[in-house]
């Protein structure tokens, strides 16, 4: 893929040009591609809601990824 990467004046990457080709062939490949928006069910935000403030509360109860790869692969 042929991309061109967008800067601004102080050198930090603002943005990647694709080739038309090269979009249209990406929007072919993956059907919904483009679509700008995505709708997320109300039920499925309040999880991700709820466990932001859980994270907010305890930051130090969570793992990171390795560490809990680790452990579920222990567990098999």
């Amino acid at each position: 893929m042929n991309l061109q990467f967008i800067s601004d004046s102080k050198g930090e990457t603002t943005g990647v040009f694709i080739p038309i080709n090269e979009w249209n062939e990406l929007k072919n490949k993956y059907k919904g591609f483009e679509q700008e928006e995505l709708y997320i069910p109300s039920w499925q935000m309040d999880i991700v809601r709820e466990r932001m403030e859980d994270y907010k509360n305890n930051p130090d109860q969570v793992l990171d990824f390795d560490t809990a790869m680790d452990e579920i692969e222990a567990g098999l």
